[in-house]
């Protein structure tokens, strides 16, 4: 049988007590979450996510804000134990899935480190082509991706 994963939306005052928040990934996205949030706001459905496997989070993904411009910005973590579980895989064609269903004009972006990776190879398989090296304030120099439609 193969493991059911689902989103789950990381909302806004979460227990961060709970069991299933207790490994230092959630931990340390809670907290960025309480401050992100702070920063671009709390839109559903261009919020954060957990990805949830069997009851266990196993990663996150989401959008980096509104849309803006016609455009929204996807990203996605798989946590480091979790690798190669086609966790980011299922993150990333859910979040085109979200998009698509709010609003089928939106253009979805993303953005890499700039090099071959999984991440590259992950976008390559969801349809994304790669744009041109933009600036993003975490990464520096980026890959930007771009859905086809």
């Amino acid at each position: 049988m193969k493991d059911k994963m689902e989103l789950k939306a990381i909302g806004l005052n979460i227990d961060k007590s709970n069991e299933i928040y207790s490994s230092d990934d959630c931990q340390l996205l809670l907290k960025s979450y309480d401050e992100y949030y702070f920063k671009i706001g709390f839109n559903l459905p261009w919020v954060g996510y957990f990805v949830v496997r069997d009851n266990q989070i196993v990663g996150s993904c989401g959008f980096t804000g509104q849309p803006k411009e016609g455009k929204v910005e996807i990203a996605y973590w798989t946590f480091k134990e979790f690798e190669g579980n086609r966790i980011a895989s299922f993150a990333c064609n859910e979040l085109i899935s979200i998009t698509q269903k709010s609003d089928p004009s939106i253009l979805i972006t993303a953005k890499t480190a700039p090099e071959e990776n999984a991440s590259t190879k992950i976008l390559r398989k969801s349809g994304f082509t790669f744009s041109e090296i933009v600036q993003d304030e975490e990464i520096g120099d980026a890959w930007l991706w771009i859905l086809k439609k």
